[in-house]
């Protein structure tokens, strides 16, 4: 099983990608997981079902939303040997913080808080160009050399950082391009006050690349050779195009290879005896200008999307040569022609509608029978809702190809206002496709005292492609929201009519009224009936209060009279 949290992008052609640092450790954007179940073959979903619950519960991730049968694919020979019993599956939009981080801490033997694992410091790690840390896992079974059955344990961080150019402005403060001096304290900030007492072993390496011991200037040299022979000479700190700050404890050379006419120098620096008072901190200062090119896969995979609007489109997997040399290239020869294969394998969300009879390969840019340029071909259609869509296919190209390509159409569908994501207006991802050269293995052997290492295991050549983001048709999500305020205001304004009209009592408020028309009938009623009893020389009788309807009728027709009365003799006095 091996499980990655990667953030950024590894860049192939300035990183490299044929040594087994880029081959092995690196790995697509977001949460990628595979593993290889020794269970019959109607256990293994609900055993990959258990382990992404337990990995998302162990490392703060969404790896659970991997348990559908729609987000994960059965690979049939592009993991080998396990045919059948693989399964493979992608987070490409997973973002990879720090509490991702501290429970991949907690499995090592001392945590951060000492040996090598010191320099680990978080804002130093997540402000590089790139991040990635790996969890392999494998079984095994009892040998014959008397090893009993257990689980091996490998964690893996790759990190991509810039080195602080300041030392190397203060030495060549003249020079514009220079590959700046770094140490570990000013990578990380930190330096190794000692070793971790659980540990084993605890050795930092220093490798220097193919590509920069056949640059590196030595007085007399021919070739990459006699430049690694002055690299491993006793008197090689003094070499004039850099200076170590420390001296290496053990020096290994690597053997020849075939695919390289110059050989990497790998340095070891044994930590165990360095403590608190004086601490390891390795640094290198370069004397002269240095640039190099990394050692680069056969072909540089890219992958973009053809074609305009929301109904279809096509997926391109274009492929570029990396001008690599004859001697390169012959190691794949056979029968006199030379012949390089290509494995590719890609899986799409189901959502992303693939015609695979649409295939086309272009070699040179021009188009070629896919019966020529295919050897075998693997496809497994999606189903809606339940599977994604699987191609693995094993391409046969010259080995003087320039450029080839594949392009593949889809149609785009249609989504339930429950299958959207949170932001399914920024698009969906389509997941990493797998380039990979079967006949092509990445390996290191170096040389100690002129005998040969234990060889390690030889890990294919293999890179990733750009993660897809494809815009799908999406709903106007503002309408459920405008729908639901309407409807709200409606009811509001129905009920609460209703309840105002059940809840009202008429005799009270009649009572109401009359009370209040009784308390209004005052000084204005009074002051009129004297001045009629006194006209009429009668004698003023009391006033009854009328009724309170009739009383607010009259006054108001005498608020009316009183109105026009002083609207006439207005009228009467301007006018005159």
């Amino acid at each position: 099983m091996e499980l990655s949290f990667t953030q950024g992008r590894w860049n192939y052609e300035s990183w490299g990608g044929f040594d087994p640092i880029s081959s092995s450790n690196a790995k697509p954007p977001g949460v990628e997981l595979w593993a290889v179940f020794d269970v019959p073959q109607h256990h293994i979903d609900a055993s990959w079902k258990n382990l992404t619950h337990t990995l998302s519960g162990l490392f703060c991730a969404s790896i659970n939303f991997l348990q559908s049968t729609a987000t994960y694919s059965t690979p049939e020979w592009s993991f080998p040997p396990a045919s059948g019993n693989v399964r493979y599956g992608t987070l490409p939009c997973e973002a990879v913080c720090t509490e991702n981080q501290t429970p991949w801490l907690k499995l090592l033997p001392c945590r951060d808080k000492a040996g090598i694992a010191l320099l680990l410091d978080r804002p130093s790690l997540y402000r590089g160009f790139y991040h990635s840390q790996q969890l392999h896992l494998t079984s095994t079974g009892s040998s014959s050399e008397g090893i009993d059955s257990g689980i091996i344990l490998e964690q893996t961080l790759t990190v991509v950082l810039q080195p602080n150019s300041e030392m190397a402005i203060e030495v060549h403060a003249s020079e514009k391009h220079i590959q700046p001096s770094w140490s570990l304290s000013s990578i990380f900030g930190k330096q190794v006050s000692g070793i971790c007492v659980l540990a084993k072993s605890s050795s930092v390496y220093l490798l220097l690349d193919r590509g920069l011991v056949a640059e590196l200037k030595f007085p007399n040299k021919e070739n990459g050779k006699s430049a690694a022979n002055g690299l491993t000479s006793e008197n090689f700190w003094s070499n004039p195009s850099f200076e170590l700050s420390a001296n290496p404890d053990r020096i290994f050379l690597e053997e020849s290879s075939s695919h390289s006419k110059s050989l990497s120098i790998l340095y070891m620096f044994q930590v165990e005896k360095y403590s608190e008072s004086e601490p390891f901190d390795i640094g290198l200062m370069w004397k002269v200008p240095v640039a190099w090119l990394c050692q680069q896969t056969p072909l540089h995979a890219s992958r973009f999307l053809m074609g305009s609007g929301n109904e279809r489109a096509a997926i391109a997997i274009s492929l570029k040569s990396t001008q690599f040399t004859e001697g390169f290239m012959s190691a794949n020869s056979k029968d006199g022609s030379c012949e390089l294969r290509v494995a590719v394998f890609q899986v799409v969300p189901w959502y992303v509608k693939v015609y695979f009879h649409s295939l086309r390969v272009f070699v040179d840019q021009q188009p070629r029978a896919v019966s020529d340029i295919i050897e075998k071909i693997h496809v497994s259609p999606s189903k809606d809702k339940m599977s994604p869509g699987v191609m693995e296919v094993v391409l046969k190209l010259p080995c003087r190809v320039n450029t080839a390509a594949l392009t593949i159409e889809f149609d785009k569908g249609f989504l339930r206002i429950d299958e959207y994501t949170s932001d399914a207006n920024q698009g969906f991802d389509i997941p990493s496709a797998i380039i990979s050269f079967p006949n092509f293995h990445a390996s290191m052997v170096f040389l100690e005292d002129d005998s040969l290492n234990k060889s390690p295991e030889k890990c294919p050549v293999m890179s990733y492609t750009e993660v897809l983001l494809v815009p799908l048709t999406t709903p106007d999500f503002s309408m459920p929201y405008n729908v639901i305020t309407i409807t709200c205001t409606v009811f509001a304004l129905y009920f609460g009519s209703l309840l105002n009209v059940l809840q009202r009592r008429v005799a009270e408020e009649e009572r109401f009224l009359k009370a209040k028309a009784a308390k209004k009938t005052g000084r204005l009623p009074l002051l009129l009936s004297k001045l009629s009893a006194k006209l009429r020389g009668r004698r003023l009788e009391p006033l009854h209060s009328p009724p309170s309807s009739s009383s607010f009728i009259n006054s108001k027709l005498v608020l009316k009279v009183i109105l026009v009365a002083g609207l006439a003799v207005g009228w009467q006095y301007f006018s005159s």
